[in-house]
């Protein structure tokens, strides 16, 4: 039988390509900021929008978007107070969620079985219309990842250093979690709820083994995702097996690839120092028009006895007639 002929099949596909690009872009700045386990959170507060629709006879996605961005907005505001710790809000956000969910759920008369669709996804029966919305947010998700990428990685990097060049932090901040909480609520279709965090996080975690540079590893993050939840699921549909834990199993898979492959890498690049004691060579940028200054519009980091500027995602020092890249 050729399933790829069938529509539900195609949906999924597209569906699982689009989000799998998506989850790591974001992903990578919540992994560079330490917040690993803020899936996770979102996801078990998505719970509780579900559940409120379950309840009340709405759509879903809505209610899970809605709840899920503003418990998003309020444990960012709580760490940036300091009124609780990370570990704490992230706690408040597992159980809390969870547990509103599964009760609302209970109190609509589904109980978790009813949950069971959003906890660990659905590909199988996504419509048109649910298309068009994961469509169209995970562009939002892309655009907002991609287009601040140099604002992101500066306040990612080093906050402090980005009040100082004047950057908006609070609202980048807040922008992050925001876009985060989006894609877990998307994500509850393809990986489910309980699994979103891990395709936030594990692409990225895999493509930092493979690839140097911040702009190259997200790129590499987004294509390991791609790869992840487009290959998964084939093999799930194929094998008749859940399409979204085999996504997870098969991100895993990438990670576990990766960890020989990098120490490989850090083997031969310690080896060539050891026979080879001068500093490594920089790596020059591409040839480009725009001279990096104090009024440049690229964010400047200190770096040692000079400045680097964000240009597209990479460092860029000047050196003579030209840039090195770090």
């Amino acid at each position: 039988m050729d399933y790829l002929a069938l529509a539900f099949v195609q949906r999924a596909l597209v569906a699982a390509a689009v989000v799998g690009v998506s989850a790591p872009s974001i992903g990578t700045y919540i992994v560079q900021r330490r917040l690993s386990l803020l899936g996770d959170g979102l996801g078990h507060v998505a719970i509780a929008g579900v559940g409120f629709a379950l309840l009340t006879g709405t759509a879903p996605v809505g209610w899970a978007i809605g709840i899920c961005v503003a418990g998003a907005i309020g444990i960012e505001t709580l760490r940036q107070r300091g009124k609780a710790t990370g570990d704490i809000g992230l706690a408040i956000l597992f159980y809390g969620g969870l547990a509103a969910g599964v009760l609302m759920a209970s109190m609509a008369g589904q109980g978790a079985a009813g949950l069971a669709g959003y906890l660990f996804g659905s590909l199988n029966t996504l419509t048109t219309q649910d298309l068009w919305i994961v469509g169209v947010l995970s562009l939002l998700i892309l655009l907002v990842a991609l287009g601040l990428m140099p604002q992101f990685f500066t306040i990612s990097a080093d906050e402090d250093f980005a009040r100082t060049l004047g950057l908006p932090v609070r609202l980048y901040n807040y922008l992050i979690v925001i876009v985060a909480a989006i894609a877990v609520t998307i994500a509850m279709r393809t990986v489910g709820l309980l699994l979103v965090s891990a395709l936030m996080v594990i692409p990225v975690s895999a493509s930092q083994n493979l690839f140097t540079g911040f702009k190259r590893g997200m790129w590499g993050a987004m294509g390991i995702g791609l790869i992840s939840s487009v290959g998964g699921y084939l093999i799930a549909l194929y094998a008749d097996l859940a399409p979204g834990a085999m996504i997870v199993l098969v991100t895993i898979g990438f990670f576990i690839a990766s960890l020989p492959i990098s120490a490989l890498v850090h083997r031969h690049v310690h080896r060539a120092r050891d026979e080879d004691p001068r500093p490594d060579p920089h790596t020059h940028t591409e040839v480009h028009d725009h001279i990096h200054g104090p009024d440049c519009g690229h964010p400047a980091v200190r770096h040692g006895d000079h400045l680097d500027y964000i240009h597209d995602g990479h460092l860029h020092a000047p050196h003579g007639e030209h840039y090195d890249e770090h």
